[in-house]
C-alpha cells in the first residue's frame, strides 16, 4: 500500500470552504493534532526525503496517540506508511529515541477531513505556516505516483479557488519557517477552521 498526496497553500480559507461544500465534501468536525517529527540519525535536509524512513507521534485531541512510519518513494508526497495507535506517549517517544531517530520538529494543527470518493480530503490549520488543503489517496497497484499527483491536482483545480501548490511536507514548512520566521504570509486565525 503506498499513500500518495499533494499539498497547496490556501488563499482563502472561506472561499475553500464555499468550494468544498458545493463539491459535496463533507468535511468533520476539527481535530486538534499535535505532533512530533523525528528523523533518522544523521539525516540533513540536503540527503532529501526518498529512501529514508521517518517517524512521527501524534496526539489526536489530548488523547489518541498514533506512531507512524513514513518512506517516501519517489518524492516526499508518495510513501510507504505503517502506523498504530500507542497507549503512552511519553513511553513511545522514548522508545523512538532508542531506535535511533532524532527530534526534529513540532507541528501543530487543527484538522478537518471529509471525502471525495476515493479521494481523502483534508483542511488544515497549521500554527506558524498558514491554511492549507491536502489531498490523498491510498493505492493498492503499479500505477505511477506521478500520475496519480497529476489527478489529485485535476481535482484541487477543478475547486476553482486559489492555491498554491507545495510539495514540502508539514515538517519541512514548520522547520523552515522556524528557521526563517517572517516570510510575509498572513495565517487565518484558528477558529476559521472550525466553520461548518
Amino acid at each position: 500500500m503506498r499513500e500518495i498526496e499533494t499539498k497547496y497553500r490556501v488563499g482563502s480559507l472561506g472561499a475553500l470552504l464555499d468550494a468544498l461544500d458545493a463539491a459535496g465534501v463533507d468535511l468533520g468536525g476539527p481535530a486538534f493534532q499535535d505532533d512530533l517529527a523525528y528523523a533518522p540519525a544523521g539525516w540533513e535536509p540536503a540527503m532529501g526525503k526518498p529512501g529514508h524512513t521517518f517517524a512521527r507521534l501524534r496526539s489526536v485531541d489530548g488523547g489518541v496517540h498514533v506512531f507512524t512510519t513514513k518512506t517516501p518513494l519517489a518524492n516526499a508526497m508518495e510513501y510507504r506508511e505503517h502506523e498504530t495507535v500507542v497507549a503512552d506517549r511519553e513511553q513511545m517517544h522514548r522508545a523512538v529515541v532508542a531506535m535511533g531517530f532524532v527530534p526534529h520538529v513540532r507541528i501543530v494543527k487543527h484538522r478537518r477531513t471529509g471525502t471525495a470518493g476515493e479521494i481523502t480530503v483534508c483542511v488544515d490549520v497549521v500554527e506558524g505556516v498558514g491554511a492549507f488543503l491536502e489531498l490523498e489517496r491510498v493505492v493498492d497497484d503499479d500505477r505511477d505516483g506521478a500520475d496519480v499527483q497529476a489527478e489529485l491536482d485535476a481535482w484541487a483545480r477543478g475547486l476553482g479557488v486559489a492555491l498554491e501548490r507545495t510539495t514540502d511536507t508539514y515538517d519541512t514548512l514548520v522547520h523552515g519557517a522556524e528557521v526563517h520566521p517572517g516570510d510575509g504570509r498572513s495565517a487565518p486565525r484558528l477558529g476559521d477552521s472550525v466553520r461548518t
